[in-house]
């Protein structure tokens, strides 16, 4: 409120100084401008009436005024929308970690609906569906046209049953359908393990459980290790990680920086710029960071890993981010509803915006699609063989036991490292940068 009435205060200084042979004028041009939006106003009431009164079929005047409030939002830009009170809840429940539905995050894009990206374990993932996809076709009916929650409406329904969306993709040449059986989406938003000496942390969300999870996660996972000095470094996965709420994505940020600007947001007015600054401690001990990102990962996801890279805090692998830097402010209204409206812009320490551009990695490591093995050759790997496999071949002589079971250490670790490249190209890149920045570090006295 204090707000509010200095700023209504220095307007009206501003007014008694300003020159008087400008008074006229500008008071002129604001009574003009009232009146216009006034004539429109009176517009929108009379074309409310006319529809009320004489349109085909009777409709309710709850819902013209709610689609009237959501065209006028939506109109704005793809982020801004108004929730209807079942929308606000839903909403709510959702940044809560539990939601029912397919469990993709979508914009709008030339009127399609554009996957973001699916999120992890659910039944989109499970179906196939891709960061990139437009979805065009809803049980055969066509999404073009309709605003973004209009298609959402669409594909929502019961748990269990069966919704069958038609999926243009890039390198497809004809779109093609996709059966999903709708099911409760429960996230969990950090997914922690120990892949060889690397700490892997899959972060798939940006809720009210992120940064618990995250910081529970590492510390098992050390613990695992036997300590941080047996860790050779982190791989932050935000791969496909479509974001959430921005003060948990200012947490997880600082859970890796000592000190510095995390993320900046600058709205309209000057004044309503904010700053944010990390707190002294690293959760990883100084030790190398590598951030995976994909053009998935969006918002809060873009907010970490600008932070860490501004900073030369990690390395970023990956493909370029999906480029969403505008902030949403959800505001309660009267009946339990709410609008979202797009209110600042972020930019990362270095005071780039992400909007439209998305975060670049540092190194560029496309996934490579897997191809399936063919009979052929499944039948000649079978004979691949080494001395140690004929029959009578002399042992080696020239080592200890110790250090065979050494060697054989080692070597499963490479072949566990052949097979992760296989399964994930991407995240088996990001560990074999942690061990080259690992090698490279002085040995402790």
């Amino acid at each position: 409120m204090k707000k509010v009435l200095m700023a209504a205060i220095g307007g009206s200084i501003a007014g008694v100084v300003a020159s008087t042979q400008l008074v006229g004028p500008l008071v002129a041009q604001e009574s003009a401008r009232s009146t216009s939006v006034y004539e429109q106003l009176d517009l929108f009431g009379d074309i409310f009436e006319r529809i009320r009164g004489q349109y085909v079929e009777e409709v309710d005047a709850a819902d013209l005024i709610e689609a009237a409030i959501d065209g006028m939002l939506t109109s704005l830009d793809p982020h801004s929308s108004y929730l209807s009170p079942n929308d606000a809840a839903d909403m709510r429940v959702q940044t809560r970690g539990e939601f029912g539905g397919l469990g993709i995050e979508v914009t709008q894009e030339d009127g399609f609906v554009k996957v973001v990206s699916p999120i992890d374990g659910t039944p989109a993932d499970e179906a196939g569906i891709e960061a990139g996809d437009f979805i065009t076709h809803v049980d055969g009916d066509s999404v073009l046209g309709l605003t973004l929650d209009e298609a959402v409406d669409m594909m929502r329904g019961p748990v269990g049953s069966e919704i069958i969306i038609t999926v243009v993709r890039e390198g497809e040449a004809e779109p093609f359908e996709v059966s999903i059986i709708r099911d409760t989406i429960k996230l969990t938003a950090v997914r922690s393990r120990l892949q060889g000496e690397a700490v892997v942390l899959r972060v798939t969300t940006f809720n009210d459980q992120t940064y618990p999870n995250l910081e529970e996660g590492l510390a098992e996972q050390v613990e695992a290790a036997g300590g941080m000095e047996n860790v050779e470094g982190i791989v932050l996965d935000l791969r496909n990680n479509p974001g959430g709420l921005l003060n948990q994505a200012i947490r997880v940020s600082d859970a890796f920086l000592d000190k510095g600007e995390i993320v900046s947001t600058r709205g309209r007015q000057p004044e309503d710029g904010e700053r944010y600054n990390a707190t002294p401690g690293d959760l990883a001990e100084g030790k190398p960071i590598v951030v995976l990102i994909n053009g998935g990962s969006a918002s809060a996801s873009e907010i970490v890993a600008g932070a860490l890279q501004d900073h030369r805090r990690a390395i970023v692998v990956g493909t370029k981010s999906f480029g969403k830097g505008s902030v949403q402010t959800v505001m309660p209204l009267r009946g339990d509803g709410a609008m979202r409206l797009t209110t600042a812009r972020y930019y990362t320490p270095s005071g780039r915006s992400i909007q439209a551009l998305g975060v670049s990695p540092d190194i560029v490591v496309e996934q490579p699609r897997r191809a399936e093995e063919s009979e052929e050759e499944e039948e000649t790997n079978v004979f691949n063989r080494s001395e140690a496999d004929l029959r009578g071949s002399l042992d080696n002589d020239s080592l200890t036991e110790d250090e065979i079971e050494q060697i054989e250490a080692d070597r499963a670790k490479a072949e566990a490292a052949a097979a992760l490249r296989e399964e994930d190209y991407q995240l088996a890149y990001a560990i074999d940068i942690l061990k080259g920045l690992t090698a490279l570090q002085p040995a402790e006295d």
